[in-house]
């Protein structure tokens, strides 16, 4: 039996929480070092999740270092992802970051292209990728059931108090955030969009700031989008709709169509329809879904990080790319930052796959 793989945890906040708990579950991983700025935070982090002591370093590159750290999970805000993946890749140590890859395409490139270099695997985090729902849908797209894809939707109507974006520090910034609804929290809806639409091709939008003060990022926005497949969507991203609605996906095409709430399956439709479609709809109409952070970013359950780190672990292992790479986490990103500058020119922008 290997060796457990070493992750050195860069960052100790919320997000980290949910990393540990995940590689606490999983027989073949285990967390070999903390690196953060603050003491205070890293040994807060250690008690709360009741993680085994390690070393805590203040920086990539003493961590890096350490015995046993063979790859490198970045929890940092959104906008300082790229440092610490270029020293990790630079190390030779493997590289998870956490949504988004970063916060422009240029940065999320960037990363790719130093992970490539160093030949080690690079992976996004998207946990919405690996719930059962989401993959009972991936598989029906594969296997053609909706016939030729007509419209594809996604709704994140989140609420977030003024209270999330003054604690923050960085949240709501532009520098560090990179974004507000759809950067932070709709990218899940965006990766899962593209993933089960195909690439887009020209997006129009809107964003504002309607229902918080000192921000510096939208918090409301809609967008139409045309796929190269010819079938069109719309993306709904929100922290501005109270109380806050658990997220949706919904597939449509000429000859069935589904749609997801979190975890249940509203509808599943599909000419013919088949006893599979029964057991599908059986399966996933129990409400097994929760709110998703709908209305509290810590109410997500870790067990979709788990799942793809596990995933992560695998690859490693196998000398295989994950199932989310960094080009995959690019095109949630080039994407949201088509929408902005449909945005803020008014004109329709087209992009480039």
């Amino acid at each position: 039996m290997p060796e457990p793989l070493g992750f050195a945890i860069v960052g100790c906040g919320m997000i980290a929480r949910f990393h540990v708990a995940a590689l606490k579950e999983i027989p073949g991983a285990r967390v070999a070092a903390l690196v953060s700025r603050s003491d205070e935070s890293a040994q807060k982090l250690l008690e709360e999740t009741k993680l085994p002591p390690c070393p805590v370093f203040r920086s990539v590159e003493e961590a890096v270092l350490a015995p046993g750290v063979d790859a490198v999970v970045i929890t940092t805000p959104s906008g300082a992802h790229r440092e610490p993946a270029l020293v990790a890749a630079a190390a030779g140590k493997h590289v998870v970051v956490e949504k988004p890859l970063e916060i422009t395409g240029a940065r999320c490139q960037d990363v790719i292209d130093a992970c490539d270099r160093a030949k080690v695997k690079l992976c996004t985090i998207f946990p919405s990728r690996f719930a059962d729902s989401s993959a009972t849908l991936k598989a029906a797209v594969e296997a053609g059931k909706f016939g030729r894809l007509t419209l594809g939707e996604t709704t994140c109507k989140w609420w977030r108090s003024q209270k999330y974006y003054d604690e923050g520090g960085w949240k709501g910034t532009q520098a560090l955030d990179g974004g507000g609804a759809l950067m932070n929290q709709a990218i899940h809806n965006v990766d899962l969009l593209l993933w089960m639409m195909g690439d887009a091709t020209h997006v129009s939008g809107f964003t504002a700031t309607l229902a918080h003060e000192r921000i510096e990022v939208e918090d409301t926005a809609v967008a139409v989008i045309r796929f190269k497949s010819g079938a069109l969507g719309v993306i709904q991203a929100t922290t501005s709709v109270h109380p806050g609605y658990p997220k949706t996906i919904a597939v449509h095409g000429d000859r069935g169509s589904a749609v997801i709430e979190q975890e249940d399956v509203l509808r599943w439709d599909f000419e013919p329809p088949t006893a599979e479609d029964a057991r599908v709809r059986e399966r996933f109409a129990a409400k097994v879904g929760a709110a998703g952070g709908a209305a509290d970013p810590k109410a997500i359950s870790h067990e979709g990080h788990r799942r793809q780190l596990a995933d992560f672990v695998d690859a490693v292992r196998e000398n295989r790319p994950p199932k989310v790479d960094g080009r995959e986490g690019k095109r949630a990103v080039d994407l949201i930052c088509a929408i902005y500058e449909s945005a803020r020119t008014g004109r329709t922008v087209e992009l480039r796959n």
